[in-house]
């Protein structure tokens, strides 16, 4: 039996219940396989006799179980959702709500700038052999990589878990839940597609994966990636930070006070993490690869081959993405040799 109680952002906010936020608004931490993360928040909003869900957890039977717990503690079942919001595409966000559509009908809204990635990641595959990343690790100069993750071979990839929404939504549209208006502002960078639900009367940002309390965000994993996504995540960041304070309702994390201050501190750290990897670029590194090779990564200060393959494809993309903002800045300057990125300091 899963209880409703008062959500209290000092304890573990991975601990499985439902957690009234403001009263109509209950917080639903369920499991991920095999995360670091261990959990994704989906939130619950009373829309009359039905349920608004923002996000929906990722297809595995412990999510669907831990979610049924928690509307049945509402009052309520999965025929009770009436719609889900979905901030983007990423498996632990969007895949759940794929299968609980098929069963009981209920439509799915996406942002619209998702679609080119699902157009990618929903088609049928028949070749599995190495990585879905490779054009811009081979650009990250990240050949050893590369041949690691082929040798340690793909997860299958189906493709039936993966189908279009019912609703495409564009930044700046207004959705009626219940009594409560809720805004989709598109904030680019973790995704090409990302939104996030702000609830201006009552204060509150549905901020997904855009603004975390206690972690950044991968920035550019995608099928379908941008050319310079931590430029775009950067925008996406003082866009929200140029709006009035909010409550931050984040996708992995406790509730938080407000926004703005962890606006600030993402900003802080990605003006930290520039600074940082181009003084790798000073010490002789000219690859993205180099460059992350010669860093410590997570708070734990772990170096690159500590990190494991995924997260250590995940650092050097990273790291590839602040290079390409230097240039931008000026700082740098790049060329392409046989297909890698080499970096240098601007005369």
């Amino acid at each position: 039996m899963v209880d409703v109680t008062a959500d209290d952002p000092t304890a573990d906010w991975t601990s499985p219940g439902v957690f009234e936020v403001v009263p109509g608004i209950h917080r639903i931490p369920l499991p991920l396989p095999n995360d670091g993360l261990r959990a994704v928040n989906v939130y619950a909003i009373a829309a009359g006799d039905r349920l608004v869900m923002i996000d929906s957890g990722w297809a595995i039977e412990a999510a669907r179980e831990q979610l049924a717990a928690a509307l049945a503690a509402l009052g309520a079942g999965f025929g009770d959702v009436e719609r889900f919001l979905v901030t983007h595409v990423h498996l632990d966000h969007y895949t759940q709500a794929v299968a609980l559509r098929r069963e009981f009908g209920m439509p799915i809204a996406l942002g619209k700038n998702e679609q080119p990635t699902l157009n990618v990641i929903s088609r049928d595959r028949t070749d599995e052999s190495g990585s879905p990343f490779e054009e811009r690790l081979r650009a990250a100069g990240a050949e050893s990589l590369l041949a690691r993750l082929a040798a340690a071979g793909r997860r299958p990839v189906d493709p039936s878990i993966w189908e279009m929404p019912d609703d495409w939504l564009t930044d700046r549209d207004n959705l009626q839940v219940g009594d409560r208006q809720l805004e989709a502002i598109a904030t680019p960078g973790h995704t090409r597609g990302h939104l996030v639900f702000r609830d201006d009367a009552a204060s509150l940002l549905f901020a997904g994966d855009h603004v975390l309390p206690h972690i950044t965000p991968s920035i550019g994993f995608e099928g379908a990636p941008v050319d310079f996504p931590l430029r775009d995540y950067l925008d996406s960041l003082r866009l929200v930070r140029a709006l009035p304070d909010t409550r931050l309702l984040p996708a992995h994390g406790p509730v938080a006070g407000s926004t703005h201050a962890r606006v600030d501190a993402l900003l802080e750290h990605h003006d930290h993490r520039l600074e940082i990897i181009y003084g790798m670029v000073e010490r002789g590194a000219t690859t993205a690869n180099e460059a992350a090779g010669l860093m410590t990564w997570t708070r734990r200060e772990r170096t690159l081959a500590e990190l494991g393959l995924f997260n250590e494809m995940l650092a050097v993309l990273e790291t590839m993405s602040h290079l390409d903002v230097l240039v931008l800045q000026g700082r740098l300057v790049v060329t392409v040799v046989d297909g890698t990125k080499r970096y240098a300091v601007a005369a």
